[in-house]
């Protein structure tokens, strides 16, 4: 019955809640003055004279238009606040002010401590009604939300917790400090646990999940709270940067799966700002491969530095249309002022290249643009030496004739000791730079490599988290298979900071620590999202765990020097090796013959051309082009003649 009751309150009209909230303060105003006067002289059974009658009365009505005035009317009983509290307040000393001022206006007998009385009687009546509906009300809803636990109790903790009691999915029901003393207090209402006590905490407090709401500057050892939260039986999820908050794309509330930089359990590599925007601000800049994982990031981060015109160029229509519309948002936002333009191109097409960019007048060309999915480049091998090797070259010549001052590559931990087509032609491709770069000085050439970059299209995060969400399996190729990992950011500010560092034909790699086991990383995510591991150990887990074997090309780890003897740079996190180059002589007759290779389409001659050209490839499987491999290893093309020529 009492929830029918509420029920039918909580759905009538806002009118009629408001005239039930005048009713009712009515009621309980002149019930405290009744009470005060009563208090007063000692007498359960006081009845007013007819004076008293009208102070009285007049003082419930001035009270009434005084809360109008202070909006009380208009605040909803269930997300009361500390501003309500403070309108309650303010109308019931004006109140009590009145009821002084109407005794003797009306001449009636009003003692002094009447007033006091009365005031403590009105506040607590008015106040404590609305503060136990709201209770009432927040309780019955509570009962249906799930209760959570939010892992970091500062500023953004706290917010969170804010935003979720207002919302209808979770409740706040406890925080975790990183700090041990702040163990057994209390915030708001909330119980804190230290992290040591997290298991406890869950137990206690009944919660379905933990919400990660650290401060971005908390000194947390991230490894270690990722071990620990990975033992839990709950999934652990995480809300928005800060810097998401401040630039109003996402609410502090936007509850989602574990950032990337969670995973990786380590603190992101910083770049040297300063140095990086003076290499930027108010230049003209082009990007190759604008739409990409790498390319998109890049042009953001690149914005915000404010060059004077950023060119994004990529041969994929929608690619290109969805970075121009999310740049122009943010240029237009923060009030950067940047001149975007968007160009549909390839970077094969040497005389667009250098047209583009006399037209914008490029100072420095970021080249993102390259196949970098190895099994897709094994099964296409004409087409990923076209683009990774001849785009990368052509792109170069059309910099160095547009008088670009800066030519930046990015290439791949991939490209050392190759055992991939993919690999081979990003270390051919840096080969080409460091030729051009001995061949001449107008243009500066540097090249950054890294290992796996995490949630770019491809990762293994994102597949995961998906095969996840089926319920498994999760696939891996090798149990033991291991890669060094960054995220897209990470990436995208060495590629900006080695930009600015570059001398001329220089290859840059970031000291990336300690590499990551993919199964481990499975393992992780599995825990993390509060699920078991199916295994012959645990037959009643979750989510199976199955190896497919190495994909052609692929190999158990990657390398990010062919050197052991890397020298450092200015960046504390960014070494630069000591490699082999080519002279451009040999670089160009090599390109030759590769052109000739990819007009003839001989996947073969191609592929013994990367084993000659000192990139050290080295493949542990044939040549898996699908073309090539579709008729016995031959293709059928026609001549300049129009004949039919059969290559073997």
């Amino acid at each position: 019955m009492r929830n029918k009751l509420v029920n039918r309150i909580l759905h009538l009209s806002r009118p009629k809640k408001r005239v039930i909230s005048v009713a009712t303060d009515l009621v309980l105003l002149s019930l405290a003055i009744w009470a005060a006067f009563a208090l007063r002289f000692e007498s359960s059974a006081w009845l007013p004279s007819e004076r008293q009658l009208w102070v009285s009365s007049a003082t419930v009505a001035v009270t009434i238009a005084a809360f109008v005035k202070l909006g009380l009317y208009r605040a909803v009983i269930r997300y009361i606040s500390e501003h309500a509290f403070l309108a309650i307040l303010v109308g019931v000393a004006f109140s009590s002010i009145a009821l002084i001022v109407l005794g003797f206006v009306f001449q009636a007998l009003v003692p002094r401590s009447v007033p006091v009385i009365y005031g403590a009687f009105a506040f607590v009546l008015v106040a404590g009604t609305r503060f136990a509906v709201r209770a009432v009300v927040r309780r019955r809803g509570d009962r249906s939300k799930d209760g959570v636990l939010i892992v970091g109790a500062g500023l953004k903790g706290m917010q969170l917790a804010s935003a979720l009691s207002q919302g209808v999915e979770y409740r706040p029901a406890g925080f975790i400090s990183m700090v041990d003393a702040n163990h057994k207090s209390m915030i708001g209402n909330l119980p804190v646990y230290s992290l040591e006590f997290i298991d406890k905490a869950i137990r206690e407090l009944d919660v379905s999940r933990v919400l990660l709401a650290i401060e971005e500057s908390d000194p947390v050892n991230r490894k270690e709270l990722m071990r620990t939260l990975e033992g839990l039986a709950v999934p652990v999820q995480t809300v928005p940067s800060m810097s998401e908050l401040v630039a109003g794309v996402a609410r502090i509330n936007d509850i989602r799966d574990l950032e990337i930089e969670d995973l990786l359990g380590r603190d992101p590599v910083r770049p040297d700002t300063a140095t990086v925007s003076q290499s930027l601000y108010g230049k003209s800049v082009m990007v190759t491969g604008a739409g990409g994982s790498i390319g998109s990031e890049l042009c953001r981060q690149i914005l915000r530095h404010k060059p004077r015109t950023l060119v994004l160029f990529e041969q994929s229509e929608f690619s290109l249309y969805s970075i121009e519309r999310e740049l122009q948002s943010i240029n237009q936002i923060e009030g950067l002022d940047v001149s975007l333009h968007a160009v549909l191109g390839s970077v094969i097409h040497r005389r667009r290249c250098e047209t583009v960019m006399r037209a914008f007048g490029i100072q420095a060309v970021y080249h993102a643009a390259a196949y970098k999915h190895v099994p897709l480049v094994e099964h296409n091998v004409i087409e990923g030496i076209q683009n990774n090797v001849f785009g990368t070259w052509h792109t170069a010549e059309a910099a160095i004739a547009a008088g670009v001052e800066r030519f930046v590559l990015i290439s791949t931990d991939k490209a050392v000791r190759p055992t991939n087509v993919m690999g081979a032609s990003k270390r051919l491709a840096e080969l080409v730079l460091q030729g051009l770069a001995q061949r001449q000085s107008k243009t500066v050439f540097s090249m950054v490599r890294f290992g796996n970059v995490l949630g770019s299209s491809g990762s293994v995060v994102p597949l995961f988290r998906d095969q996840i969400r089926d319920g498994g399996p999760i696939t891996v190729t090798h149990p033991d298979i291991i890669r060094y990992f960054m995220t897209i950011p990470e990436a995208s500010q060495l590629v900006l900071q080695a930009g600015s560092m570059g001398q001329g034909g220089e290859v840059f790699v970031l000291d990336m620590g300690e590499p990551v086991k993919i199964a481990d990383l499975a393992r992780k995510m599995i825990h993390l999202m509060g699920l078991d591991e199916k295994s012959e150990e645990c037959p009643e887990g979750d989510i199976e765990i199955i190896y497919t074997g190495l994909r052609p090309g692929e190999k158990l780890y990657e390398e990010l020097l062919i050197g052991d003897n890397p020298q450092g740079t200015a960046h504390p996190r960014i070494m630069m090796a000591r490699e082999v180059s080519l002279p451009w002589e040999e670089v160009n007759e090599l390109l030759g013959k590769f052109a000739r290779a990819s007009q003839m389409f001989d996947c073969a001659a191609a592929v013994e051309l990367l084993k000659e050209a000192r990139t050290g490839y080295s493949p542990n499987d044939e040549v898996a082009d699908l073309v090539w491999c579709s008729d016995g290893k031959s293709a059928i093309y026609g001549d300049d003649q129009g004949k039919v020529v059969h290559l073997k």
